[in-house]
């Protein structure tokens, strides 16, 4: 349909960016490229890039819809320092980045619980490959802690992720540090957020 607003909008994105802008200028270099994987609407990577402008960020997403939603919002917003999407599965080796421009962050928000455990092994495995010792490797969502959930919600959220594909689920935050940690990455921080959420923050260590 000619003039049709490709633009998607995702509700939990206005009540999470906020918090999460808010770890990110904590964590985030003054200056460089920021990958975000999973970039979903691309209201998350508009939202950053117009608060922090020294930064440049790329979104990327595998889903052609997705794809179209971050280009039509970058299109309508003309911020300078939002790149056009780039079409990356992370489970799809190697992911296609320019070695020129490497990132000097990765941010991945509301994904590995909503696809296989392959998708998150795969996520830091290519953030090993191209973050440099020192950079940060931001993940954000629900977790388990301990072995157990934090709030009946997210016991509730975990069982009707496994209804719909028995691979997706909320993963055991102590699970994902592990497997972090042997790919080279050091935990920062857990930062709580609101609605029973985390933000990890890793470096990736030298050598």
């Amino acid at each position: 349909m000619a003039g049709e607003d490709r633009r998607r909008q995702a509700p939990a994105t206005g009540r999470n960016a906020g918090p999460i802008l808010e770890v990110l200028q904590r964590c985030l270099p003054a200056r460089g490229r920021v990958l975000e994987v999973a970039s979903g609407t691309g209201e998350h990577a508009l939202r950053f890039a117009a608060a922090l402008p020294a930064l440049v960020f790329q979104p990327s997403d595998p889903d052609p819809v997705s794809l179209a939603s971050i280009e039509a919002w970058r299109a309508h917003s003309g911020t300078a320092n939002l790149l056009p999407p780039l079409r990356l599965d992370v489970e799809r080796h190697p992911w296609p980045l320019d070695a020129a421009a490497a990132p000097d962050a990765i941010l991945c928000i509301n994904m590995i619980h909503i696809a296989p455990w392959s998708a998150c092994l795969a996520l830091l495995e290519g953030a090993a490959q191209w973050l440099a010792p020192g950079a940060p490797l931001v993940l954000y969502g629900p977790y388990r802690v301990g072995g157990a959930h934090t709030a009946p919600s997210n016991e509730d959220f975990d069982a009707s992720l496994r209804a719909r594909d028995p691979s997706w689920g909320v993963r055991e935050l102590e699970s994902v540090s592990s497997e972090a940690a042997a790919r080279g990455f050091a935990r920062e921080s857990v930062v709580p957020m609101p609605a029973n959420n985390f933000t990890l923050v890793f470096r990736r260590e030298a050598g």
